[in-house]
């Protein structure tokens, strides 16, 4: 599904990735694991569209990904949470997880309200909370849910268990592990995978932007 093949990024000067390469299969969980700053977050940014790869390539399904357009993204399936969350302070609930929606021709925002509402139900009743007044835990959940509302075939996370208390780290691990099985292909950004290293298929070190002793997980 998600051919990464040799890419370099540069970012103000500063090779950020360095001949990266990470090839992803239709229902796999993938961890891509690095200290911070080892290009982890550069990297789900450049398969968004964030950052344009100068050299190598970034192949989706087949097709060129770097030269689509960064909104495009959502239209193919992908679906991001980035680890600041990224919402819109004076937006709902509702509509921060409708924003990619919105822009993807092939989704209907009811149907896809209704599977994140069956998904992550606590959500359901705070739609209509502005995003500014959550807690960073509910924010984090906010951020899974869009995520999920447009990536029908892709979720790419950075550093979902970041920052929030236990239960509802577990919580949101409950929800991502939960999605096995579905053909959904997941790629999870984390610092250490700690819990999470049993429920993967494929473990990938990136060090200084370039891969580090990648292996398998599951036999």
């Amino acid at each position: 599904m998600l051919k990464i093949d040799s890419v370099n990024v540069t970012i103000q000067s500063v090779q950020a990735l360095r001949q990266f390469s990470l090839n992803v299969s239709v229902g796999q969980m993938v961890g891509l694991v690095g200290r911070n700053g080892a290009g982890k977050t550069t990297l789900l940014r450049t398969v968004m569209g964030h950052l344009k790869p100068t050299a190598g390539q970034l192949m989706w399904n087949g097709k060129d990904l770097a030269a689509m357009p960064t909104h495009q993204r959502a239209a193919l399936g992908i679906g991001y949470m980035p680890e600041d969350r990224g919402l819109v302070p004076e937006l709902t609930v509702e509509e921060n997880i409708l924003i990619p929606v919105w822009v993807s021709p092939n989704l209907q925002p009811d149907e896809r309200l209704s599977m994140v509402y069956e998904v992550l139900p606590e959500l359901k009743d705070m739609k209509d909370r502005r995003a500014l007044l959550l807690s960073g835990g509910q924010q984090k959940l906010v951020a899974l849910a869009r995520a999920l509302a447009v990536g029908t075939n892709l979720l790419l996370l950075d550093e979902p268990f970041e920052g929030v208390a236990p239960a509802l780290s577990q919580r949101l691990s409950d929800v991502i592990f939960g999605l096995r099985g579905k053909d959904m292909t997941v790629v999870i950004a984390q610092s250490e995978l700690n819990h999470a290293a049993s429920m993967l298929d494929q473990e990938v070190v990136i060090e200084r932007g370039a891969n580090a002793a990648p292996r398998s997980v599951v036999a």
